[in-house]
């Protein structure tokens, strides 16, 4: 049992995650589908993607590792299409499929390369030796180049994401386990084989660049939306690009902080959906306020000085993620500041507090975390500076998108990010060439423009 199976900090803290959502969809699941005469069905099929996640965190033997991986596709399989007279749920699942049919080739080859490499199915003696060596040789670079692609993929990055997107016409418990929990699978593979991505420049190249245009698109598409859930869909395509730039940049601890913030942050948004449509209708019916370059000048001066006191307590290893938190204290801070009446500076002070509890708790989790798995201390400036000047436009085109899309040349630019680019579009005609959909007789493509029409 020693050779399959493998217990460490990561893992025991990434299995606490999951027993938490687990519960928490469970029970959501039996109250939710309460009622429903296919319920045992779901029950059962969320179990079985529950357990197959398990096995694979466990895995200590790349067979098994293989095996579960693909156990988790196949029952989550089965929770996309609990409704399977829904033509879009029948696409989107079958998108889907191919993707994950096509991660799960990817990473047997890489899981191939890395045997013929250290002679060893053994996951902790391959990393060991990993750890144990600052280069690397073809093969090495070849299966983190592959394992960089599976995550891309399991993570539904652009163009490969309008099956995460569609798959909201599952039931809400589906959502929130997809979004909180499986699509986490991606990070958690490159944190698990997190030396042999510190060991490939070539890998965490082609990872920082992907990732980095994937979340700038995604999170801009995402200010276009106005569905709740579809919303949340691209956010998570957004945060899933972020925590994959992470470890491109080697800043590891960051990630699986991300990655646990994210996690319990999503199953929350999804399970508290409906209520969201209510904040969300209050704040569109609040009087609006554009902020002055005064009000983003004063905001930005005090998010400096929080994230550089939080600096003097614990050092930045990265400008990007130094940049990060000031743009995210700037836009707490900014609706506090913009307030111009008699109980302005109480707001400002409050939302100081708050935002210095964030920084208090991001401060807690990355001293806690960095002990489980550290930092490389490897990071290229090059790719620091590329990040930071993603970011920063992406910071920038999101202002003017909120307050100045109806200039001409915003205006287009929101148009095309409204239609996603046209990148799903393009993909969906590859995917359909590659394996034609086939629907059953009685939900042909007519019946799915039939409702697209009504809706």
């Amino acid at each position: 049992m020693q050779a399959l199976l493998h217990i460490s900090a990561v893992k025991v803290i990434l299995l606490a995650l999951v027993t938490l959502l687990a519960v928490v969809i469970w029970r959501y699941s039996a109250v939710a589908l309460a009622g429903e005469t296919d319920k045992p069905r779901f029950m059962r099929a969320l179990a079985a993607t529950i357990a197959a996640v398990v096995v694979t965190l466990l895995a200590n033997h790349l067979v098994l590792f293989w095996l579960g991986w693909i156990a988790i596709s196949l029952s989550l399989q089965q929770l996309l299409l609990f409704y399977p007279d829904r033509p879009r749920a029948q696409l989107a699942a079958h998108k889907k499929a191919l993707s994950a049919r096509l991660g799960e080739a990817l990473l047997a080859v890489a899981f191939t390369l890395l045997y013929l490499q250290f002679d060893s199915a053994n996951i902790q003696h391959i990393i060991q030796h990993l750890a144990g060596t600052t280069t690397a040789s073809p093969l090495v670079h070849g299966a983190a180049v592959l394992l960089a692609l599976v995550a891309l993929l399991k993570c539904a990055q652009l163009p490969l994401h309008g099956w995460l997107i569609q798959v909201v016409e599952a039931p809400t418990p589906v959502s929130a386990l997809l979004h909180a929990g499986i699509i986490n699978l991606g990070g958690i593979l490159l944190l698990l084989f997190a030396p042999l991505m510190a060991i490939s420049g070539i890998a965490s190249a082609l990872l920082l660049v992907a990732a980095l245009f994937s979340t700038v698109l995604a999170a801009l598409i995402m200010t276009t939306r106005v569905s709740i859930k579809v919303r949340l869909a691209w956010s998570t395509v957004a945060q899933m690009g972020l925590m994959l730039v992470e470890i491109a940049l080697g800043l590891y601890t960051l990630a699986l902080l991300h990655l646990l913030a994210h996690s319990c942050y999503k199953a929350y948004a999804f399970l508290h959906s409906g209520n969201a449509v209510n904040h969300y209708l209050a704040a569109q019916l609040a009087e609006p306020t554009e902020p002055t370059v005064s009000h983003w000048s004063a905001a930005a001066l005090l998010a400096a000085v929080l994230v550089g006191s939080t600096h003097l307590l614990l050092p930045f290893t990265s400008l990007a993620s130094s940049m990060l938190l000031m743009m995210a204290v700037t836009v707490v801070l900014l609706p506090s500041v913009g307030r111009n009446d008699n109980l302005r500076w109480l707001r400002v002070m409050l939302a100081l507090l708050y935002a210095a509890g964030l920084l208090a708790l991001y401060l807690a989790g990355k001293t806690l975390l960095v002990k489980v798995i550290p930092d490389t201390g490897s990071l290229s400036f090059t790719a620091d500076l590329f990040a930071s000047a993603m970011f920063a436009t992406l910071f920038i085109v999101a202002v003017l998108l909120r307050y100045h899309a109806s200039k001409p040349l915003l205006n287009r630019v929101f148009i095309w990010l409204n239609a996603g680019g046209y990148l799903d579009e393009w993909a969906t005609r590859i995917t359909l060439k590659i394996w034609p959909y086939n629907p059953p007789a009685a939900k042909t493509i007519a019946t799915l423009a039939k409702q697209e029409t009504q809706a």
